[in-house]
């Protein structure tokens, strides 16, 4: 297990983390999707977090598009943030976010789950990322 300490983007992610916390604490849970999404834009343009809102991403193998996928934020260049409103985070959600990462060949992501009644948050890290 990585140590916060050694986590890439530590400070970035716990200002996005501080956000999600404050939208979660706001309305609670049981809203659709886009809610959160809507309300983690406002409270990330207020903290001064950079992002693309529905960011459009290549899906690669062995280096050939296959694909296209919408990401919920793209902060900061190098950032992948994902919204989820379920009873509870299960291991095929972060499977899935973690292929996403690896797919579209982004090093770190964040897995927001609003639906739950405390906010539950997944920090990933993609080990296959290639920087070149």
């Amino acid at each position: 297990m990585m140590e916060a300490s050694d986590f890439k983007y530590k400070e970035l992610t716990y200002k996005i983390i501080g956000c999600a916390m404050e939208v979660h604490k706001v309305p609670g849970a049981g809203f659709q999707e886009y809610i959160y999404q809507n309300a983690l834009a406002l409270e990330m343009k207020n903290a001064g977090v950079h992002f693309k809102k529905e960011f459009e991403m290549k899906v690669l193998y062995k280096a050939a598009t296959i694909g296209l996928r919408r990401v919920d934020f793209f902060v900061e260049h190098g950032i992948s943030v994902e919204i989820k409103t379920k009873s509870e985070l299960l291991d095929e959600h972060l499977a899935q976010a973690l292929n996403y990462l690896e797919a579209s060949n982004i090093e770190v992501g964040l897995l927001f789950n609003f639906g739950a009644k405390s906010l539950q948050h997944k920090r990933l890290l993609n080990k296959k990322y290639n920087p070149g």
